[in-house]
C-alpha cells in the first residue's frame, strides 16, 4: 500500500500506543491511549514522510532535495538525505530555532535564509521548475499539501493503530496545520477499511491554534487566507488550509477544534505530569480533549486516542 518498498530508513515507525490510566481517571474516561509520534528517530511524525521523499527522488535521478521548514520537516529531511546519500537544502528564516538549526547542520544539508517565509517557496518554485531540486514540502499558493509520496507514509500511523487495538479507536484527536498527518491517517483507514480488514472507521478530530479550517467547514473558501496567532506553537502555524483536510474531516464525519496557542504550555505541563513530553504544538490535543468531554461531545465509553506528533526536547521556551 505503500509507493516503495525501498526507501533509506534510520528506525522510524512503531511508535508506542500508551494507555495512561491516570490520565483517564482523571478526566472520568475508560479508554485513552496516545500515541507518541516523538518517538520517532528526529523526534516527530515527519519521520514517516522523508523515507518516501528521498526513494522518489532517487528513483527520477534527482540528486537534490529541498525543504521549506523551520523545524520538524526540515530536521527529518536532512537526516534521510544523509541516510540516502542525496543532497539536502533547507529553506528557512533568521527565526529558526537554534535547536533545529544545529541538527541540520550536523547532517551536512545547507541552510539557507530568506527574510520571509513566503520567500522560501518562490526560491524553492524556481529551482523545482528548473529541474535542479525535487521538493519535499509545498511551495505554491493556494498550498496543495507536502510532498504526495512523502504524505503516503502517514498512512503508517492508521496501520499500527489497527495492529495495536483489540478494538479501533472511534475518536482521534490529531493537531493540525495544513492536514498531511491529518489526510494520511485518514487514506491510511480508509484503505483497509475498503480491502476488508477492518469494519469500522473513526472519526478525526482536527485541533488547531485559531480558526482556519473550522472557518472552512462554515462556509469560507478553503483557498482564503487566515489569520491568527501561533506564537507558541510554530509547528501548526500558518496561514492556508488543503483541501484533502477539508475531506478528512467531512469523510470521517469529524469536526476542528480551536484551542488557543497562548493554552499549549498549560496542556504541555499537564501531558508532562503524566510522563509525557510533548511539543507544545501537540499538546494541544489535551486541551480539546477536555473541550470536547466538557461540551458532552466525547461519552465515557468512547475509545480515544490522542496524536502526539512530535516530542518537546527540541523547544527552548
Amino acid at each position: 500500500m505503500l509507493p516503495y518498498k525501498d526507501f533509506p530508513t534510520i528506525g522510524e515507525g512503531n511508535t508506542p500506543m500508551i494507555q495512561v490510566k491516570n490520565l483517564c481517571e482523571e478526566l472520568g474516561l475508560k479508554n485513552l491511549w496516545i500515541k507518541n509520534e516523538g518517538q520517532n528517530p528526529t523526534g516527530s511524525h515527519k519521520d514517516r514522510m522523508s523515507p518516501l521523499i528521498i526513494a522518489r527522488a532517487k528513483s527520477i535521478g534527482m540528486e537534490s532535495v529541498a525543504v521549506a521548514s523551520s523545524g520538524n520537516a526540515g530536521a527529518s529531511i536532512a537526516a534521510y538525505a544523509a541516510a540516502g546519500d542525496v543532497e539536502c537544502i533547507v529553506l528557512t528564516t533568521e527565526s529558526m530555532n537554534p535547536i533545529w538549526k544545529q541538527a541540520i547542520e550536523k547532517t551536512g544539508a545547507t541552510i539557507v535564509y530568506t527574510k520571509e517565509a513566503m520567500k522560501r517557496w518562490e526560491l524553492m518554485k524556481g529551482n523545482v521548475e528548473n529541474g535542479i531540486w525535487y521538493p519535499a514540502t509545498n511551495f505554491i499558493n493556494p498550498p496543495v499539501g507536502s510532498n504526495p509520496f512523502g504524505v503516503q507514509g502517514y498512512k503508517t500511523i492508521a496501520y499500527e493503530i489497527i495492529e495495536d487495538s483489540e478494538e479501533i479507536p472511534n475518536i482521534i484527536i490529531v493537531p493540525c496545520s495544513r492536514g498531511d498527518l491529518l489526510w494520511g491517517i485518514w487514506e491510511g483507514f480508509k484503505e483497509v477499511f475498503d480491502a476488508g480488514m477492518i469494519h469500522s472507521l473513526p472519526r478525526l478530530i482536527a485541533v488547531e491554534p485559531f480558526p482556519r479550517l473550522k472557518k472552512v467547514l462554515e462556509g469560507q473558501p478553503y483557498v482564503d487566507s487566515f489569520i491568527g496567532d501561533s506564537t507558541y506553537t510554530p509547528s501548526v502555524g500558518g496561514i492556508t488550509v488543503t483541501y484533502q483536510a477539508l475531506k478528512a474531516i467531512q469523510e470521517s464525519n469529524g469536526e476542528v477544534v480551536v484551542i488557543p496557542s497562548h493554552q499549549a504550555e498549560t496542556e504541555q505541563k499537564h501531558l508532562g505530569k503524566h510522563g509525557i513530553y510533548a511539543e507544545r504544538s501537540s499538546s494541544l490535543v489535551v486541551g480539546a480533549l477536555k473541550y470536547l468531554i466538557k461540551k458532552q461531545a466525547i461519552q465515557e465509553e468512547d475509545k480515544i486516542l490522542l496524536l502526539i506528533s512530535s516530542n518537546g526536547y527540541k523547544e527552548l521556551f
